[in-house]
């Protein structure tokens, strides 16, 4: 009698997933990156996200030497403390508006045809007018 498992032996075998191999990173490496993350005001994740490593598995770094004695268990001091201090950049004062020379002559004559009724008018070429003649025609 056969059920659902066959145990005779005789089935097709089950693929095995291939076996997970895992980075190996020399030990300068794991120092460098332990020394970046003991800085003060630096993110453990931030390091371990620019150095291509699980934030976890720095963390654990960090712990298992700590635990080890190979680093002290302070906060690491920044190698060169700078005061903060305010430096001036030259200033360049921005160039006056001028308002661009428009002719006093120059006119246009626009004529607007709309459900019988005819409106003529005479209005300076500016920028100003432009802008209307837009919001007229619509």
């Amino acid at each position: 009698m056969r059920g659902h498992m066959d145990s005779s032996g005789t089935g097709s075998a089950v693929a095995q997933p291939a076996k997970r191999s895992w980075r190996r990173h020399s030990d300068e490496f794991k120092a460098r990156v332990i020394e970046m993350a003991r800085q003060p005001n630096t993110s453990v994740a931030a390091v371990a996200l620019a150095n291509g490593l699980n934030a976890n598995m720095l963390r654990r770094w960090v712990r298992e030497c700590e635990v080890a004695g190979s680093i002290s268990t302070e906060v690491a001091s920044p190698r060169e403390v700078v005061a903060p201090a305010f430096v001036q950049l030259p200033m360049h004062a921005p160039p006056p508006l001028l308002a661009s020379p428009e002719p006093a002559a120059a006119r246009i004559e626009v004529e607007i045809q709309r459900n019988g009724t005819t409106v003529r008018a005479s209005v300076p070429m500016d920028s100003r007018s432009a802008a209307w003649l837009r919001e007229v025609t619509g």
